[in-house]
């Protein structure tokens, strides 16, 4: 029997698959990480207590990510089923432009109306992101698989350099001329929306939809979380491995989330001191995403990641130890999550695309994403039940993140990386 080659994709669409990525950081970097987080504590919630203004940053995003844990199994289903992850894409995309720009009408006071904005485009945000990746098996070869998904992150965190140079550049003029941050915040959202906007226009014209409706019709789709459960629980490593997911992204999620609130209220940084240490970060994050990469090619994934882990765990434990007057050890400590922070999140997403079953990546990438955002609700809820018991005290609940990191680690090692990737099916390029 003639076997027919798989079409992965051209250099053309590799480059415009990753530009998305590219696109998509303008958001995670400015909105949920650098600006945005850190202005709806101190100035939307102004008049209510740290704990309070914490508990509703988490919240929103518990939220916003509760509603991507319900319907990402579903949404994938669908799009591989029906071939439309393109289409899918599309419209996540403009709902999380058009949500962003309702954030730059959010002024003190206007907590429900921000909460609201909040959730509509991190929910969109996070689907988005769940499609984009549903496409990298298609793209790449698996032997590839690490490398091509590292391309992508590195992209996003280029991506995230250049938004946030240009929001430093309007910020530190604004400053200059008297202007404050409900003035000049409203301005970042737009230039946000206008970056992720176009930097994934090349992502839509150039990205097949591989799955043609014939083809889609007849694949296999489960159509309920707990479908898909049981349908990953056929591949037991990468059901592990979503355990370890799970944890570890409990951590990250949750640092990624109050970065900039942490430095504004322990280290005392300035607006445009915050974005500088977000910048490094990207850089850093950039340079891991590239080199761990290259070595979770050649290593292996579970190993690499292994390898992140423990420097998630190190960055953290820096970070607890410095204190305002000790800037250069939490500057150290940021440049070491980010250069884990790039390296993890790829390393991962590459995995779930070599241990997931061929025709269904949609469906499995949906289950990861599904495990992501469950974790960006229970580790920043976690994080915030640790504010509210220390009494505002952030050193102390950063705790809790460390836990996560070191039960991920644990986890991860568990997997067994060539029995999965066997058990997931043969494939010519293996």
């Amino acid at each position: 029997m003639e076997t027919k080659a798989i079409d992965y994709g051209t250099r053309r669409e590799i480059i415009s698959w990753a530009m998305f990525d590219f696109a998509n950081s303008s958001y995670t970097t400015v909105v949920t990480t650098a600006i945005f987080n850190a202005y709806f504590v101190k100035t939307i919630c102004q008049g209510l207590d740290l704990a309070t203004a914490t508990f509703y940053l988490a919240l929103a995003n518990g939220l916003a990510n509760g509603l991507v844990v319900l319907t990402a199994p579903v949404i994938g289903a669908i799009a591989d089923r029906r071939g439309l992850k393109k289409r899918f894409l599309f419209i996540a995309t403009l709902i999380c432009v058009a949500a962003t720009i309702g954030l730059s009408f959010m002024h003190q006071g206007m907590v429900v109306a921000s909460i609201g904005c909040l959730v509509i485009a991190g929910f969109a945000f996070g689907t988005s992101e769940d499609i984009i990746a549903a496409f990298l098996p298609e793209i790449a070869p698996r032997h590839k698989m690490g490398r091509i998904s590292a391309f992508g992150w590195t992209l996003g965190y280029v991506g995230g350099l250049i938004v946030l140079a240009a929001c430093l550049a309007y910020v530190s003029w604004a400053q200059s001329v008297g202007q404050t941050a409900s003035q000049f915040v409203p301005v970042t959202m737009l230039i946000v929306a206008g970056v992720f906007m176009c930097g994934a226009t090349p992502t839509f014209l150039f990205l097949r939809e591989r799955k043609s409706g014939e083809m889609a019709a007849t694949a296999p789709h489960p159509v309920s979380i707990i479908e898909l459960v049981k349908a990953s629980r056929e591949h037991k490593d990468l059901f592990t491995f979503f355990i370890a997911l799970l944890l570890y992204s409990c951590g990250s999620t949750t640092v990624v989330m109050l970065a900039a609130v942490y430095s504004e209220q322990v280290m005392q940084f300035k607006t445009s001191e915050t974005i500088g240490l977000v910048m490094a970060v990207n850089v850093a994050g950039a340079l891991g995403a590239m080199f761990f990469g290259y070595l979770q090619d050649a290593f292996g994934s579970v190993r690499t990641l292994a390898a992140t882990l423990v420097l998630w765990v190190v960055s953290i434990l820096l970070a607890i130890c410095a204190g305002p007057q000790d800037r250069a050890l939490f500057w150290t400590a940021a440049a070491l999550m980010g250069l884990s922070m790039g390296s993890s999140a790829s390393a991962g997403r590459a995995l779930v695309g070599m241990l997931a079953p061929q025709g269904r990546s949609a469906e499995f990438f949906g289950l990861w994403g599904l495990v992501v955002k469950a974790s960006a609700i229970i580790g920043p809820l976690t994080y915030s039940a640790a504010t509210f018991l220390s009494h505002s005290n952030y050193r102390v609940s950063l705790v809790s993140t460390v836990i996560f990191f070191i039960s991920g680690l644990i986890m991860c090692l568990q997997v067994n990386e060539k029995r999965g990737r066997a058990h997931a099916a043969p494939l010519l390029d293996l």
